[in-house]
């Protein structure tokens, strides 16, 4: 690891700083040595101590951790886009979570961040063709983080899912690049249709807790949809949106809130 770290560490600093971490952390407190090697120092790269850690969440009589790893391994390995994706969701959630303070955070702890990179895996065997594989992976991962996202859906860069319980994402949702969302949302259908039936979420929008939005409809970018909202008709771009059903209430009140992550009211135009 020595003589590896300072090869990394001019190609790759989010990893360099995630490894300095862990060793900050067994020095405050030793006894979190053997997790903190074996979850991040012993690995040569962040996606290597992802699949790794994947593996160790998802694995059960059923399926080993080492065929897991084997499978997260590979998928890595064969598509940067994908270890792209990942590093981006790190970097949101350190960004955008007050409670998040390290950037091993959400790689070791954070069910929400782990859930979304479950999921990733399980959407690059869908696309491969490997399906069953898919929805094992997406059984798991509700069995385990209480998420549920389906293996076809389709999620873009930058994802933050604070809390992240009760997530429900359909077959044929769409969600842009750094959207943040909290616990118990849903982007869910409004029957039994089988084809185009799901939400889809712009570039840059915050979904409160609790708020379900249904049906093929759009959200239009950097928007808001208040904690609890029931979204049942398409939404324009930078606006806010509260209620049962959902209806404009104001101005986004940023340009991006997502990032801002304010859940806060704003006095707009259709007051």
């Amino acid at each position: 690891m020595a003589r590896t770290r300072p090869q990394l560490a001019n190609i790759d600093p989010v990893w360099d700083r995630i490894c300095r971490e862990a060793e900050e952390a067994i020095a405050a407190e030793p006894l979190m040595g053997s997790l903190l090697h074996q979850g991040i120092l012993h690995h040569a790269s962040f996606d290597r101590a992802l699949a790794f850690r994947i593996s160790m969440k998802l694995a059960s009589e059923e399926m080993s951790e080492q065929i897991l790893r084997e499978i997260a391994d590979h998928a890595f390995a064969s598509s940067p886009d994908l270890v792209a994706a990942c590093r981006a969701d790190l970097v949101a959630v350190f960004e955008r979570d007050p409670a998040c303070h390290r950037y091993m955070q959400p790689l070791l702890y954070f069910k929400g961040y782990q859930a979304v990179q479950s999921y990733r895996l399980g959407h690059w065997l869908w696309q491969q063709g490997r399906k069953d594989l898919a929805y094992f992976i997406q059984m798991r991962v509700s069995e385990v983080f209480g998420v549920d996202i389906h293996p076809a859906a389709r999620i873009g860069k930058g994802l933050m899912i604070d809390h992240a319980h009760s997530i429900v994402i359909g077959e044929t949702a769409v969600v842009g690049d750094n959207v943040s969302m909290l616990h118990s949302v849903t982007l869910g259908g409004t029957g039994k249709e089988e084809e185009d039936r799901h939400p889809k979420i712009g570039n840059g929008v915050l979904i409160g807790a609790g708020a379900k939005v249904l049906g093929n409809i759009t959200v239009g970018c950097c928007s808001r949809i208040a904690a609890g909202s029931v979204v049942l008709k398409d939404i324009p771009s930078s606006v806010t949106v509260a209620g049962v059903p959902a209806k404009i209430v104001g101005e986004a009140g940023c340009d991006q809130p997502s990032v801002e992550m304010d859940q806060t009211h704003h006095i707009g135009r259709d007051d």
